[in-house]
């Protein structure tokens, strides 16, 4: 007849919402929950007395397992994130804790692991990642947003398009994104670098040219707006481009024709021009830097990309996309972010833009070890801006809710400033009610002119 205090240990055990098991010295499952059964799939009756690896098939099972790694160092692990094998052969993903188990004398008998079923959380996660996605461009920011929905109709017509925004902003994404939504995706999307090259290069580059234009032109050589027929042209760095061939390039525009270097007769140039620059080309047409008339047949619809910045809400999403980019092109468990490092990333006003964010967590994710990305993982220019020496990070502790605290005034200041102090504006645009902007303006002590 088993104890009352053993029915009660049970009846605990099974009204709880996690997973639990423990096992012994040996690994063997000494006891399973009813939420165990439920997300594997294995009744008690058929886990108990066997190797917790036969029953869980997880993806750390074979050399990195937590419970193994507790019961070596006495350190708990607290909600790491990994996937197991149910009965059905599905993989899912669970977070585990993990803890020694210890006899009533204080001797250790085994260990004891709690999980939870993150698969409604993970599609959650997806499905939420579905609306801040589009095309591989990922923001939940409202001027993003508002591009995301343009972006469609704008692909459905031929009009030239012309994309403006500083390094790093995503301008060559969205040209693939209208080209892929318009009715020549099936054609090539051809790119050229205007400010890579010298401009008797990229005149050729261009149009191409025939055989004898000059010295070793020993054949024809189709240019850049040939090979992109029936397709899409990207013009990236438009403003670099010499006033000479701004003439050529506006013939093409007006004309829908060009003539290869050295020939006589002109073709017809079928192709959509998608431009892009980080310069202000309005300014560059006043200072007489840029032709007029070309600026205008280029905007015809122009798209601005707000600077990362000015969308810092993102900041938190790309770096988890970079993460988990990174985790699977290396094949590694996924990799956790501190709120102390993400509120360094937060202050950071990234003159390199979403490009340099990538640098920065592709670097973080090489230095950092044990699956945790830290202060101290980060680039030391990144340190060095936010005044963090090695000796200050290994004493700042308890300062992450500080620090986020902090980054949270400044970001709903910078976002109140932006639309005139506007409690309902600023609301609307951080996709939250009313109400709860008022509560955080109250709680953070933000002075409202």
């Amino acid at each position: 007849m088993k104890e009352p205090l053993e029915i009660g240990a049970r009846a605990i055990m099974d009204s709880i919402a996690d997973g639990v098991f423990t096992v012994d010295h040996q690994w063997r499952i000494t006891s399973f929950n009813r939420a165990a059964e439920k997300i594997t799939g294995i009744k008690k009756d058929e886990a108990v007395g066997r190797s917790c690896w036969e029953v869980f098939r997880a993806s750390i099972c074979e050399g990195n397992c937590a419970l193994s790694q507790t019961m070596k160092s006495t350190q708990p692990i607290i909600n790491k994130s990994i996937y197991i094998i149910n009965s059905e052969g599905d993989r899912i993903p669970i977070s585990i804790s993990t803890a020694i188990l210890h006899d009533q004398a204080g001797n250790v008998t085994g260990g004891v692991e709690t999980f939870r079923d993150l698969s409604v959380e993970q599609q959650l996660r997806k499905e939420l990642q579905a609306k801040h996605s589009f095309f591989d461009i990922i923001s939940k920011n409202s001027e993003m947003q508002r591009l995301f929905s343009i972006l469609e109709l704008i692909s459905e017509s031929a009009t030239t398009v012309l994309i403006e925004g500083e390094s790093g902003t995503g301008k060559e994404l969205f040209a693939k994104a209208i080209h892929s939504l318009s009715p020549r995706k099936n054609r090539p999307l051809v790119t050229v670098n205007s400010g890579a090259l010298p401009d008797t290069l990229l005149e050729s580059e261009l149009f191409g040219y025939k055989a004898g234009a000059f010295t070793d032109a020993k054949k024809d050589k189709p240019g850049r707006i040939a090979m992109a027929k029936g397709g899409s042209l990207f013009l990236d760095e438009i403003g670099d481009i010499s006033p000479m061939l701004q003439v050529r390039l506006l013939r093409v525009l007006q004309e829908k024709t060009f003539e290869p270097l050295g020939g006589t007769e002109s073709e017809k140039a079928d192709v959509r021009i998608i431009a892009a620059t980080n310069k202000n080309l309005e300014k560059m047409v006043k200072e007489n830097l840029f032709r007029e008339d070309l600026y205008y047949r280029l905007n015809v619809m122009k798209l601005e990309l707000p600077p990362l910045r000015r969308r810092r809400e993102d900041i938190p999403v790309l770096a988890e996309h970079f993460i988990k980019k990174f985790c699977r092109l290396e094949g590694k468990e996924p990799v956790d972010i501190t709120a102390n490092t993400m509120a360094i990333l937060m202050t950071h006003d990234y003159p390199g833009n979403v490009r340099e964010l990538e640098n920065i967590i592709e670097y973080a994710f090489v230095i950092s070890k044990g699956g945790i990305i830290e202060p101290q993982h980060l680039p030391d220019n990144l340190k060095k801006a936010r005044g963090l020496s090695r000796e200050a990070e290994s004493q700042k502790g308890s300062s992450n809710v500080a620090s986020l605290k902090e980054i949270e005034k400044n970001y709903i200041i910078e976002e109140l400033k932006q639309n005139n102090w506007s409690r309902k504006a600023t609301a609307k645009k951080m996709g939250i009610h009313t109400t709860t902007l008022w509560r955080k303006i109250k709680r953070l002590n933000i002075e409202i002119p």
